[in-house]
């Protein structure tokens, strides 16, 4: 079960990642240091590193054919993310490709 949840949390820590990215994206920098040199970038790109670590201790114990698709629930979980923190629109077309996503998930495992 533990192995589970890392792999759930790896999901999470990269989909918070993700908005920490865009969010430095959208603003404007002095210098090319400070762009890519800032803390929303520098933690970003730690809590990749450190979801890379979780998804590693995750497959100690779960199987390799699993993760990818645990991994899709990403997509899902940054169209919520995004709506909360950019006021992105959940459109037509977001929730039918999640609505595949799901499908593709729950067809995987019956």
């Amino acid at each position: 079960m533990i192995y589970w949840a890392c792999m759930f949390l790896s999901v999470l820590v990269a989909s918070f990642s993700q908005i920490l990215l865009k969010k430095s994206a959208g603003k404007k920098y002095d210098n090319f240091i400070k762009e890519y040199l800032n803390p929303y970038v520098i933690i970003g790109y730690g809590m990749m590193v450190g979801s890379t670590i979780l998804t590693i201790l995750a497959y100690r114990g779960i199987a390799y054919k699993n993760g990818p698709v645990i991994e899709s629930l990403g997509y899902i979980l940054i169209m919520f993310l995004s709506y909360l923190f950019f006021k992105e629109p959940i459109t037509k077309r977001k929730v039918l490709g999640n609505l595949l996503i799901l499908l593709g998930i729950f067809i995987f495992y019956i």
